[in-house]
């Protein structure tokens, strides 16, 4: 299908349907209770940058950027940018061992719920089947469909199909490119790989100029359609460009578009966006790699990584531990948000030891203490405990200084869960936010205590309440992660 005929398909639908163009409109979304329940949802940055493994996903960026890491390196290894371009990594982009069963075998023994797989990022090479370019996945380099075969996969497991496109950004990604003897030469026409490789400004400003023309534009919201038309996810994340001014109409459409599809399919989906892209109440806000400090009464989405430096494989990733992620899950669920936990494949589709272990350890400790987690909801108070969390983006690489004291609270099947963060070495733990308190004058937040107990642990702690807290003595614990107190009420 043309760009034309697309654009006039989009128009009918949303003429047709209940969700037209306009915020006022698509404030009538709500979000499905599937992704209410979910809590734990996996990002995988995977493409034609896993090939070089350096730096980071940004590599088609920096690469054309004269003076840069990626710049040196590249001429290094490959030669000089005229000769050997970012489209000369795609022949080597093979995906020979991608098995989209055993990825998927792995993210349900995660404990997942969900599966972001990014479409499509910055550098333009979509990893699916495309009508609108031939430089995709099935086209090209592995000549698979990688989005078409891992969705089938998940679905099968009862695991949320879902994508992310970070298109809209390559309006500016490889203008770098163009200032020198490069690859990327005029005549670019829609469709190429590298067009249309604009100067780059301020990409961060949401007036930014050049700003992207009507043609690119439509050009992107026919490729986010075309997900959706053919993929049929249920959750689409934008990366933070899609705020930029001229992009609004298009993702308004965009919007209209896919909830009035979902409804055609009977299906609750969601978008995540980033900052002020979207009217509130219209998406789920999402915060990259960083969290609220307080809890919020609308669902909410983190996105980070299992490595602090890149969301791609390098040969170079530093990571966090398992119990450094589980501690933020545990916080971020506890003031109503979820986490979409990132991996980066290697290019030949196998998926790193390192993050297959850290998800092997969160699927271990969600086997036994997934009550506290999925399907729970907000409880009168989120946390106690003198720790701080910093709130906004780029802000949790490093552990936070967890003490016995910094407790997080859900709620579900009828109990208060309380989750100690940092019981290493411990066998006692006092929650005072479960205080049985004389004084009348005083809330009692939790009702009348009837049984403590501790999952995963065979024996039943000994517990007393008075005006401190709840008191609660067990065996000796010597874990790293988060330790689940299941307190039963009346």
């Amino acid at each position: 299908m043309h760009i034309e005929e697309y654009i006039k398909k989009i128009d009918d639908v949303i003429k047709n349907g209940r969700y037209k163009d306009t915020w006022e409109s698509l404030q009538q979304y709500r979000v499905p209770e599937w992704y209410c329940d979910a809590k734990f949802g996996i990002f995988i940055h995977w493409g034609v940058y896993s090939v070089p493994a350096f730096g980071s996903e940004w590599y088609s960026r920096n690469m054309y950027i004269r003076g840069s890491r990626e710049y040196e390196h590249h001429i290094k290894t490959y030669g000089p940018h005229r000769d050997f371009g970012y489209k000369d990594f795609i022949p080597m982009f093979k995906a020979e061992k991608f098995d989209a069963a055993e990825w998927a075998d792995l993210f349900k023994t995660a404990g997942a719920q969900y599966v972001v797989p990014v479409a499509e990022h910055h550098d333009g090479f979509q990893m699916y089947d495309s009508a609108l370019s031939v430089w995709n996945s099935k086209n090209m380099g592995p000549k698979r469909d990688v989005l078409g075969e891992l969705s089938f996969e998940c679905e099968k497991r009862g695991l949320k199909n879902c994508a992310s496109s970070h298109r809209v950004e390559h309006w500016f990604f490889m203008g770098h490119g163009r200032e020198f003897d490069s690859d990327i030469k005029e005549p670019l026409k829609r469709g190429d790989l590298y067009w249309p490789s604009m100067p780059e400004r301020d990409h961060f400003d949401s007036f930014s100029e050049p700003a992207p023309t009507s043609e690119y534009l439509e050009d992107w919201l026919c490729r986010c359609c075309e997900l959706v038309d053919r993929y049929r996810p249920k959750l689409v994340y934008f990366d933070w460009w899609i705020h930029h001014s001229s992009v609004k109409p298009y993702l308004k459409k965009f919007a209209a578009y896919y909830y009035n599809r979902a409804e055609e399919w009977g299906e609750g989906v969601v978008i995540n966006y980033k900052h002020d892209a979207m009217a509130f109440g219209t998406g789920v806000v999402d915060i990259e790699r960083g969290q609220f400090s307080d809890a919020k009464p609308y669902i909410w989405q983190t996105d980070t990584a299992v490595a602090k430096n890149s969301w791609c494989y390098t040969d170079a990733n530093s990571y966090k531990t398992a119990a450094q992620i589980i501690c933020d899950m545990v916080d971020i669920v506890s003031k109503n948000g979820r986490m979409l936990l990132n991996i980066g494949p290697k290019a030949d589709g196998t998926i790193p030891d390192a993050d297959r272990d850290i998800l092997i350890e969160i699927g271990k400790w969600l086997d036994i203490n997934g009550e506290a987690i999925y399907g729970s909801r907000l409880w009168r108070k989120p946390s106690e405990g003198p720790t701080k969390i910093t709130e906004g983006q780029f802000a949790d690489s490093e552990p936070k200084p967890y003490t016995s004291e910094d407790i997080r609270f859900t709620v579900n099947n009828g109990c208060i869960y309380a989750i100690c963060l940092n019981m290493r070495e411990r066998d006692s733990v006092c929650i005072k936010s479960l205080a049985n308190s004389a004084d009348m004058s005083k809330p009692d937040f939790s009702g009348i205590i009837k049984k403590v107990e501790v999952p995963g642990y065979d024996t039943s702690p000994e517990w007393t309440r008075d005006g401190e807290g709840l008191k609660i003595k067990t065996a000796r614990i010597d874990t790293d992660k988060p330790v689940v107190f299941k307190v039963y009420t009346d």
